[in-house]
Parts: C-alpha cells; structure tokens; sequence
C-alpha cells in the first residue's frame, strides 16, 4: 500500500486487554529528535496539480532518516500536509502511531500546527490513547501490534500539520539484517518524498529500484556512507485493478543489508529444524499411519491431514511469535497453531514417517513477485511444508483444513515462490497447476410438462474437483444445507420466477478423489410456466461462467490484466420434452490467446442440449491485448445467455395420396380404350374409305 495510506489507517480498532501495563501513557514517549536528525524546511505544493488533491490533505512532505546502531537502526520519520478543504479535518486532525511494543521504542519528537505562518507548538499537550489493534482477530490473527492515537484540538481548514517520531527498532530475529523500502511516487501529489540513509561503510547497502529508474546520491560521513533519495512533485500514479503482482504499481526502492537470501536463511532456519519426539498420542497416531499405509505417498497424504483437521488454526504472532514457531508438543497441547505451528508440527511428522520435508516460507498475496524484492524476513506472511518423494516434489499447505485428494491429485499449495529453510537458500519457483478438464462442471436439466396442467422440472448436477473441491468441502462445513439451498433457489428464482425445490440437497464427498458432487432438485407450476409468457421467451444459460474473468475499464489503462490462477469451467443445459426441433446455430465459439469459449449443441425432435467450456489460456492479459481481450469478455457475456420459445410446434408434415392398385389399373385400362376410340376409330373408316373410291386414269 502507498505510504499515504499507512499513515491514514482508518481508526477501527479492536479493543482488548486494556488492562495490560503494556497500554499505559508512557508507552509513546515525548521528546526531542535525536542529535543526527537534520530538520529541512518545508517544500511548497506543486500548484498546477490541485485538481488532484484528495480528501481535503495537501501532502507536503514525507522524509524518513534512518541511522545504523548496534543490534539494530533507528528511524526518524517526519510528515507534514495541509489541511485544504473540510474532509480534511476528519482524517488530518487524528493520527495514529503504530508499533510493536516488543521491538520498537516509539518517541514523539514535535507536534506543530502553522496557521498562517505562526506555529503552535501542541506537543505538551499531547494525549495518548493506546490501543491493540487486532483487525483479522475473527480470522484468528492476533500481532500484538499497538496503536496510539493523538486527537489534536483546535484543527482548521488551511492549517499545516507537522510531525515527527523516532523509532528505536531492535529486531528479535535476524539482528543483522536490515530491510527498508518506501515508494517514489503517490496516488496523490506530494511536494518532497526524501529518504536518507547512514550506514557503515563497512556494511555497504543493497538497493534494488522497481518500476523506477531513480537513484540515490551517495555520500561519505566519516565511517559511515549516506545514501540519499530527494523525488520532487512526483506525478500522481493512477493503481489500476487486477494488475499482476509481478508488476510494479508504482515505483518503489528496496534497501536491504544483503542480497542473498541464505542470510533469511541462516536467520530463521534453526527455529525450524523437525523435532523427532511427540507427545506419546501423537506419536501412536503416526506410528498406526505408518503400519496402515506402507506407501511413503499414502503417509504424506494421511499426516497432512492429521494436521490439517485435527489442529485449529490460531495466530499468536506477537512479539519473537512473528516468526519463531511454538514447539510442536506445546502445539498438540494447546490444540490450536498458526501457519509456522502447523508446519513444523507437519514437516517433523514426516520426517518420524520417513519422509524429506522442510518448512518453507511463502507470501499469500504478493509470493509471485518475491524475486522482484531484496532478501527480508517481512516479505514472507506464511509458512508452508517442501516434501520430497524420490524425485517428486510436493508443497504442502498444514492450515488447509479439510484437503482431499491423494499424491497424485492433491492440490499443491501454489503461491508463487518458496524460501525452503535449508542449508543451500535461495527462491524456488512453485509450479503452476494446469487444468486438463473442468474443475466445476453444473448439468441443469429441464423437463417440460408432458400434459397441459403439469409442472416443469428442473434437476441441477454440480461437480467439483481440486482445489474448488477442497473450497466446496469448507463451504459445506462452514455453511448450513439449508442456507445453501436457500441461496441456491434465490439464484434460480430470479430467472424462473415461481420455482420451488422439491427437495433437500444431495451431498457425495469423494475426499479421495477429491470430488465433491451437489444435486439440487426443483419444480416450477404450470400457472409459473404461463405467467409473463415465460415459455415464449424462456432463458437457458450460464450467467456465472464468466464472472471470475477480470473486466477492469481500459480508460488509461497502461498495465496487464491478472487472470488468476487457471480456470477450466463446463456448463450444460439439457431441455426435454419438446415439440420441435430446436436449434444452436447462432451460439459462437469465442477464441483469444488469453481466454477460449468453446459452445456445443445438439438436437432430436424432443430434446435440445447446449455445453459452455470456458478456459483461460494464460495468467495474464499484455496492455496491447487488453481492448480485444475486454471484447471477447462481453462476447462471452452474451454467448452464454439465450432465450427460446419452447411453445412452438413444428407444422405436420404435407400430405401424399397414395393410389389403391385396382383403381390404378381400372384407370389405365379406361385410357387405353378411350386413345383407342379416338385414334382407332377415325383410322378404320380412312382404311374403308379408300377402298371404295375408283381408280383414276
């Protein structure tokens, strides 16, 4: 997230724990910026980008100078913005210092408020009221992380807000590794974004530039060497949607104390070795999966999903809790774990059951593009299990509870890129799974009424495998039958309007094959089927098979479009009982190098089936490509919605009379008579009129 944004985290706070000593007053100290601090003069806004100012804050200045200490650095961060319009007062007037209690030292250097050109100085009247944030608690996350709000009294529009804090930063893990990164460019005007940086020559900095081309000036001062970054009036960056990860929303710059990722490595990695004893239960678990299935795949299989279900997820990730991992006795114990609990708690399973397995560390959101970034422990968010089977490698995820499938189908974890926890480091490339068939297929199958008076049935097959089966199978524990059937029939309701189910859901669970099947049956009364003409005009379709292709507006639009991971969907619509032969010609194949509609369609004199194959052909979409990819998605919209009128007949065919033999031949006997008398007849008297005529001469 851009910088502006850090620093205006809305105050939604999850409050708990107040009572700690933790959460007293002198938690933020009040004090003056230490003797290194260098106070530059405040740049004025760039005029001519007013216009795009928003929320009513004119940012000024952001300039963070960090300096290098022994067990860790500190860090001088000074913001200043002006209040320019009334919305500015409701975000501009509070403000928010977070920090971690356990490694941060947090000092609030000066408060000022300069109203037309005076400044007040309202630091000795500062209050602090100190919160634990906990945002993702209902997702069971808890980081320990404290936030202290300042409510500044007496803010007006068009006064300028300057303040400073200083953070004295002693990392619990990896002391020696430094990482610090911080964007060049905002989504709204900035007058001055500065970093400086004072480092031992000795210790010479990484810096790795992305989606800019900027550089630092570099300097000495004594031992140590300063690197410098000024960006004036940077050009507003528009974040546009689904963009790739791999690509640069804005420009940024990573610094970093090392290039190498075997120094996160040798960090971290000896909090991670498997543990080879159990609590005596668990170790009877293992050996009983160990006795029951000989094979190494059937044990990897069967462990995992001991972890998986039988441990809760729960994130104590509070202070060195970040990133060392519980034992995992005192996991099994508790019986609850987050991602780093759970993996080492699966990696020294395997290893007890004869299994290569390592835990390795991963990021959720932004794994595809770790190879873009400088080595740091905080580009990692989640902890995952490397497994080998002779030259077969798997990643296994311990926090998906309720995976299916065996070795061969299971679904890997796929974030991107890995930082296994062994003696060699470095990145590995997670494999991309590709879809051979469709992972959802949804059969609707309608039966008109036989007979006037009767109603139409409609049954719904759906299927899934893989990874969405693994996702229907939490659904489904999650998640009520009937409040599935309840949305599942208001689905149906707004294109059928008057149907009903007629009976519960049908749930088969093949966790094997990881195949999970859902049968949903409804009527829709005869009285329904007339109302509005609804047979005239009845619509046949698959108006969810392209909701999960990305549609962002091309307006400006400069970078790729993210298609995800790859989507292979099938949808058929079977209509029988008909009294005509019905007919699929105007329904189009839709074919591009990113996403491919394949459309079928069939018929006899009562039936009329139409099949849907949508699947993308690539993970993303070139800024070239994007206004022909666009057309094809409203292409698809289209191609997947038709309307029939399945009350027409098709007309009897014409009649053909088909003569009785005897008239036939009575008819032909009576020509034959009737050419005789008039060519016969005339003949015989010519023949006797001859005869009796005298010769001449």
């Amino acid at each position: 997230m851009i910088k502006s944004y850090w620093r205006l985290i809305a105050f939604a706070l999850f409050l708990v724990s107040l009572s700690s000593p933790a959460l007293s007053d002198d938690v933020v100290l009040i004090g003056p910026a230490p003797a290194w601090t260098r106070l530059i003069d405040v740049p004025s806004a760039d005029a001519t980008r007013s216009d795009q100012i928003r929320n009513g804050i004119s940012w000024l200045l952001s300039d963070d100078q960090i300096v290098h200490r022994t067990g860790g650095y500190d860090q001088y961060s000074r913001t200043v913005y002006k209040i320019v319009d009334r919305p500015g007062l409701e975000q501009g007037a509070g403000i928010n210092l977070q920090f971690d209690p356990s490694r941060h030292k947090v000092t609030l250097n000066h408060l000022h408020i300069i109203r037309d050109g005076a400044v007040i100085d309202r630091l000795a009247s500062t209050k602090f009221d100190i919160f634990r944030q906990e945002k993702d608690a209902e997702k069971g996350l808890y980081d320990g992380w404290l936030t202290a709000h300042v409510n500044v009294e007496d803010v007006r529009v068009g006064d300028i807000v300057d303040y400073a804090t200083t953070y004295e930063i002693t990392p619990l893990v990896g002391k020696d590794l430094f990482f610090f990164s911080f964007a060049t460019e905002w989504e709204e005007p900035v007058a001055l974004i500065r970093a400086n940086i004072t480092w031992p020559a000795s210790q010479p900095l990484q810096i790795k530039a992305r989606g800019t081309e900027l550089k630092p000036g570099i300097s000495s001062s004594g031992s140590d060497t300063v690197y410098l970054w000024e960006i004036r009036n940077p050009k507003p960056v528009k974040v546009e949607d689904n963009l790739p990860v791999q690509y640069p929303a804005w420009g940024s710059v990573d610094v970093a104390s090392t290039a190498d990722w075997q120094s996160v490595v040798d960090a971290i990695a000896p909090h991670y070795r498997p543990v080879t004893d159990f609590p005596a239960d668990f170790a009877a678990r293992l050996d009983d999966i160990a006795v029951k299935h000989p094979v190494a795949e059937d044990r990897m299989i069967h462990a995992t999903r001991l972890v998986q279900d039988q441990i809760r997820y729960v994130s104590l990730s509070i202070g060195a809790g970040s990133y060392i991992p519980r034992d995992p006795a005192t996991v099994l114990q508790s019986g609850f774990g987050d991602c780093k609990d759970k993996a080492l708690l699966l990696a020294s399973s395997l290893v007890r059951l004869g299994i290569s397995a390592e835990v390795a560390l991963a990021d959720l959101d932004h794994g595809r593009a770790l190879d873009q970034h400088l080595p740091a422990l905080r580009d990692f968010d989640h902890a995952i299990v490397k497994a080998k089977i002779g030259s077969q490698t798997y990643w296994l995820d311990a926090t998906n509870d309720l995976q299916g499938g065996k070795a061969y189908n299971l679904a890997q974890a796929d974030y991107g890129f890995a930082l296994p926890l062994s003696s060699t480091g470095g990145l590995e490339k997670m494999p991309t799974p590709e879809l051979t068939s469709p992972s959802i297929q949804v059969a609707e199958e309608f039966d008109f009424p036989e007979k006037p008076g009767d109603p139409l049935s409609l049954t719904v097959f759906s299927m899934y495998e893989g990874a969405d089966a693994d996702s229907m199978r939490n659904r489904l524990a999650g998640q009520s039958l009937t409040e599935l059937s309840d949305n599942y029939l208001k689905y149906y309701s707004k294109q059928y309007p008057g149907i009903q189910s007629v009976a519960k859901l049908e749930i088969l669970d093949q966790r094997d094959g990881n195949v999970v099947s859902v049968k949903e049956s409804y009527s829709l009364p005869a009285q329904a089927l007339a109302a509005n003409d609804l047979a005239k005009n009845f619509p046949i379709q698959a108006a969810d098979l392209g909701n999960y292709l990305p549609a962002p507006t091309i307006v400006g639009r400069r970078g790729p479009i993210s298609l995800g991971t790859p989507y292979y969907r099938r949808h058929s619509v079977t209509v029988r009982n008909l009294k005509a032969r019905f007919s699929g010609e105007e329904i189009k194949n839709i074919a591009t190098p990113y996403v491919s509609l394949k459309t079928s369609w069939s018929n006899t004199a009562t039936e009329f089936r139409v099949e849907w194959n949508l699947l993308t052909l690539a993970t993303e979409v070139p800024a070239t490509a994007i206004a022909d990819y666009l057309k094809s998605v409203e292409d698809i919209s289209k191609d997947v919605q038709w309307q029939y009128d399945f009350t027409y007949i098709d007309p009897p065919p014409a009649e053909v009379k088909v003569s009785d033999p005897d008239t036939q031949q009575r008819q032909v006997i009576a020509s034959m008579f009737l050419l005789t008398l008039f060519v016969g007849v005339p003949v015989f008297i010519a023949v006797r009129r001859g005869r009796r005529q005298p010769a001449r001469g």
